[in-house]
């Protein structure tokens, strides 16, 4: 069986507290793109139940335990998996604010539940999937959606970027999550919300990535390809999640010229 993990896009990320559990509240957009993996996973009665074996292609991934790795154990700590193999062609950048991980844990846990008839529902994959990390459960379903807490708390909005051009840039520099928000300055402010609800616009001056405040003064780079995509002419232009991938949104599409060739860039009309 083969799906097709989609990447996320922050449209607006705010800081809103420090947690006692070490962890931070935060308020933000999730709005899923159609840049994807490619992931397969199939029975392997040649291996003993209970384990996996993992194959990458495309982009390399760093050595450790992969978080599709680790929705199947989780999964089979409940049900007793057969083995399996798993497949995943890697498209979308890594570490790179797009949520290609977590897209990849919770399509392996849709797999595995068609695969061998788990019958779980939306509410069950759920808690598996934050088991798996606080962005995982906004791949269960393919809407756009609210997200506060530490991102876990989940609610469908009705907003549409169809009809935009959007562009994402990545410029290979990885930054480590726990980094972005030892750097943060939590504060509270207008929902973003609201704001998403206003024309797109007014976004530019009102719609904000906290991460940007700490990240952008210790790598320019990122900072220069938001400037450099408002200079020709983005509606809105944002990094994603913690970097240190930046998105615009477009009435036309754009060439890519405009950005050094090592980067990653990628365009479509949503």
């Amino acid at each position: 069986m083969i799906l097709f993990p989609p990447a996320k896009l922050n449209l607006g990320l705010q800081i809103t507290a420090k947690r006692s559990d070490g962890f931070h509240d935060l308020q933000t957009i999730f709005y899923q793109f159609p840049l994807t993996d490619v992931l397969e996973v199939l029975k392997d009665d040649s291996i003993a139940p209970g384990t996996c074996t993992f194959f990458t292609s495309g982009i390399p991934i760093p050595s450790g335990e992969n978080l599709c790795e680790k929705a199947y154990h989780l999964l089979n700590s409940a049900y007793s998996l057969p083995g399996v193999k798993i497949l995943l062609h890697k498209i979308i950048p890594i570490g790179a604010g797009l949520g290609g991980g977590s897209s990849n844990a919770v399509y392996t846990l849709k797999l595995l539940n068609t695969l061998f008839n788990l019958k779980l529902d939306t509410n069950e994959l759920k808690t598996f999937a934050l088991e798996l990390g606080s962005d995982c459960p906004l791949f269960i379903h393919d809407l756009p959606v609210y997200a506060e807490g530490r991102g876990e708390l989940l609610n469908e909005i009705n907003i549409s970027l169809k009809g935009y051009y959007l562009i994402v840039v990545n410029p290979g520099i990885h930054i480590a999550t726990a980094e972005a928000f030892s750097k943060c300055k939590p504060r509270l402010q207008n929902s973003c919300l609201e704001i998403v609800q206003d024309d797109i616009r007014f976004w530019k001056k009102r719609l904000h990535n906290d991460f940007e405040d700490s990240i952008f003064p210790s790598y320019p780079q990122i900072s220069d390809i938001k400037s450099t995509l408002y200079e020709l002419g983005a509606l809105y232009a944002s990094m994603s999640g913690s970097g240190a991938t930046v998105f615009g949104l477009f009435k036309n599409p754009i060439p890519n010229t405009h950005f050094p060739k090592d980067y990653f860039v990628w365009q479509c009309k949503l």
